[in-house]
């Protein structure tokens, strides 16, 4: 796993760490892998031990057996953590899987994780084949000849001692640190049927319960097998996010193509995109059309069309032409690499539900022993036969495992986050979930979240007896050599309208006003005409006065929110455009669906109120819920104010100068098209820039809190009821066997279902 990044310099963390001297004390983070854990109370034993070190905070996951370690490098190093997992009985090592943009070896040698699968699926196969006729012989009387026990205690044997010899040793090695874990419960119950049977075969006579152990072996040898490929099912996304990055690129040095690892690429750099190939990091287009397809990033089934000047995205897949990138970021810096870091960071969370789970799994384990032994003393008091207390007692012990407990949260995590990546959809963490839950009112930010971010040309409004067509050439032409955002929208309609422009000449542009220059006349005029374009006020100063019609279409459309620019020559205006920043095809059912989420939306934006009303009215946001032309520090009062009336809100935006807002809020989701101070401020990023995005992560983040709330009541609700039908005799050791094993893959089965969540906003988007 990449490293997780400190505090970031204003945060709160940061805050807290500040030192006597005021200056923030170093936080370093890393990810360990850690071996040999297998259930909560084991995660819950190393959380403990590494969170009683000095400048130590640590999250330990069960599911995903890594401890994310944030630590001060002046009082200890990664030695240390590592020693002291160790010292707590279980192993411990750097986690390095290959990173987004890492150098994969041709024949990658099988994981820690695969070779352990292997070594359980093989006990498993010996246990079934050992345990079958065992079982005939035992609950078959016509099956039985004599000297048949002996038989029994030879296939029992195997069973016993080599397939149950993982959770043999994982609970001698925890009793050698005074601890016990579910482990020690499954060994203690399996050795005490095999014992108390061996004893009533050499002196005692009486019944035997060989087959007890074996089953009990196998069921949960079974449970853990079939466990381990679920859990490696819901790691499945955050794999393909590291299976994005290409591992070589084709490098431009000079006039030479020369193929290089991707750690060789620097940022400035070209390179070579081929068809079919992947994009070898974050960059801009220098040359070549394409079609990119980012479905894998971005959950956007249609191909992005490219050309010189685009964005293009590490990762992603060239289905086109040939292209030319200039690379802009490179390695851990690049897109790819930051939403690896989120679902890393996501998926290595606590929900306080979870909490409060692990408080319990630290003491659980001990309370069954004492819970066995009463069982077993109470059975023998009350006069029952020695076999059968010994087997009430063993039923406890199996029972109670709290596994079930400890893959509640992390596989639901695990899943959710993982399906969220998928679909574009970025959740940092497991408070987020409780955040979204409770969420009764969205602000959202206009431009670029509401709208497109992008202005585009509305309508032509041509001075008495000028041309349309020929207004718009001639303004199209100059506005072509302007890099504004204005200017390119009127060039583009111009182009999209009347195909290539002409080139023109003596241009000069006068920043935030508008710009001269001269264009070719018409077809029947071969002269050249001085034009200017820009603001009604700049052409008034460059002696170019409007008539009363255009004065007329000015204020109309300053009237609605458009924004307007003048073009002239020969002495007057000639004509007018009117442009705006329009809403996104998907808002007004992004809104719709929000509404029914139980969220009503609040527009809140920096520009004029006209402009904000006419995007609201586009959208079906009522205008009492429009405030307009307010600062970013006036967003942040708007949102505490909410607060402060007993809303909980959400902020929806994508700028700068919603960073803050964002920060203020209590669930605040960045668009993914924006700025990166804005993604680093937000709770939830959307990769794609679409508001039908914000549904979608709030629906995902409440259906993932209901999956983990339903699966901690079905683990508890599981213990509360089978430990004491356990302790009355009710229940053999076998059949708690199964049920323990069947109570965790209920567990991980039902966070599996989240795999299948289709937002209802991705028909509305293709």
């Amino acid at each position: 796993m990449p490293e997780l990044a400190a505090p970031a310099a204003g945060s709160a963390e940061a805050a807290e760490l500040l030192d006597a001297g005021g200056a923030p004390a170093p936080e370093a983070g890393l990810e360990l892998a850690v071996g040999g854990m297998t259930c909560a109370s084991c995660a819950a034993r190393v959380t403990r031990k590494l969170n009683r070190l000095d400048g130590v905070t640590a999250t330990v996951n069960y599911a995903t057996e890594t401890a994310s370690v944030h630590y001060d490098p002046r009082l200890l190093g990664p030695s240390e953590l590592i020693a002291t997992v160790e010292a707590t009985g279980y192993r411990a090592a750097l986690s390095t899987p290959a990173a987004p943009g890492a150098q994969e070896s041709p024949e990658p040698e099988r994981s820690p994780e695969d070779a352990e699968l292997a070594d359980r699926s093989r006990r498993l196969a010996v246990g079934v084949v050992l345990t079958v006729p065992l079982l005939v012989l035992s609950m078959i009387p016509a099956a039985r000849f004599d000297g048949w026990r002996w038989v029994a205690l030879a296939l029992a044997t195997p069973v016993v001692a080599w397939a149950g010899l993982p959770f043999h040793r994982v609970a001698f090695a925890q009793a050698r640190h005074g601890a016990a874990t579910m482990d020690t419960l499954i060994s203690l119950g399996a050795l005490t049927a095999y014992g108390w049977s061996l004893y009533e075969l050499a002196v005692g006579g009486g019944e035997t319960y060989l087959e007890v152990p074996a089953v009990v072996i196998v069921f949960l040898l079974a449970g853990r097998t079939l466990e381990a490929r679920a859990r490696r099912r819901s790691g499945a996304a955050l794999r393909a996010l590291l299976e994005l990055a290409a591992t070589d690129v084709a490098v431009l040095r000079g006039d030479v193509e020369r193929r290089v690892p991707i750690g060789e690429l620097l940022p400035g750099e070209r390179f070579v995109v081929r068809p079919g190939e992947k994009i070898a990091t974050d960059g801009v287009v220098v040359d070549g059309t394409s079609a990119v397809d980012e479905s894998l990033l971005t959950g956007e089934p249609v191909p992005a069309e490219v050309g010189p000047g685009d964005v293009v995205t590490g990762g992603t897949l060239n289905a086109g032409g040939r292209l030319l990138v200039r690379a802009t970021r490179v390695g851990a810096q690049t897109r790819l690499a930051q939403i690896t870091r989120l679902v890393v960071a996501a998926q290595s969370g606590q929900a306080p539900a979870q909490r409060l789970a692990d408080r319990v799994s630290a003491v659980f384990v001990p309370a069954v022993i004492v819970a066995a032994g009463l069982t077993l003393a109470l059975s023998l008091a009350a006069g029952v036969s020695a076999g059968a207390a010994v087997a009430a007692a063993v039923a406890v012990l199996i029972i109670a495992c709290p596994c079930a407990l400890g893959l509640a949260t992390p596989t639901a995590l695990l899943v959710g986050t993982g399906r969220g990546a998928q679909l574009g959809l970025l959740i940092r963490g497991p408070e987020v979930l409780e955040s979204s839950r409770r969420v009764s009112v969205i602000v959202l930010d206009k431009t670029g979240t509401v709208t497109t971010g992008r202005m585009r040309l509305l309508a032509v409004r041509p001075a008495p007896g000028v041309d349309a067509d020929e207004l718009l050439r001639q303004a199209g032409a100059l506005e072509a050599a302007s890099e504004h955002p204005i200017a390119a929208a009127i060039a583009a309609a111009a182009r999209d309208r009347l195909g290539p422009l002409p080139s023109v000449g003596s241009f000069i542009a006068t920043a935030g006003f508008g710009v001269t220059g001269t264009v070719p006349g018409s077809a029947a005029d071969s002269g050249s005409v001085e034009v200017t374009v820009g603001r009604p006020t700049f052409l008034a100063e460059h002696g170019l006065a409007p008539d009363d019609e255009v004065t007329r279409a000015v204020e109309a459309a300053a009237a609605t929110g458009r924004t307007v620019v003048a073009a002239g020559w020969d002495g007057r205006v000639q004509g007018v455009f009117e442009l705006a920043d329009t809403a996104r095809p998907t808002s007004a059912h992004a809104l719709a669906r929000l509404r029914r989420l139980g969220i009503r939306p609040l527009l809140v934006t920096g520009d004029n109120r006209a402009a904000a009303l006419a995007v609201a009215e586009a959208v079906g946001i009522p205008a009492a819920d429009v405030t307009a032309e307010v600062s970013p520090e006036g967003k942040i009062a708007a949102v505490r104010a909410l607060q402060a009336a007993g809303e909980v809100v959400a902020m929806a935006g994508d700028g700068v100068n919603d960073a803050a807002a964002l920060a203020a809020a209590d669930l605040g989701l960045a668009m993914g098209g924006g700025s990166d101070v804005a993604l680093e401020a937000s709770d939830i990023t959307l990769v794609h820039a679409d508001l039908a995005g914000v549904p979608d992560a709030i629906d995902l983040s409440r259906r993932t809190l209901r999956t983990i709330r339903g699966n901690l009541v079905w683990a508890f609700g599981y213990n509360v009821v089978g430990i004491p039908v356990a302790a009355a005799g009710l229940l053999s050791p076998m059949i708690a066997g199964a049920a323990m094993a069947a109570s965790s893959l209920f567990v991980v089965s039902n966070s599996l279902r989240l795999r299948r969540f289709q937002p209802a906003g991705r028909a509305a988007r293709s």
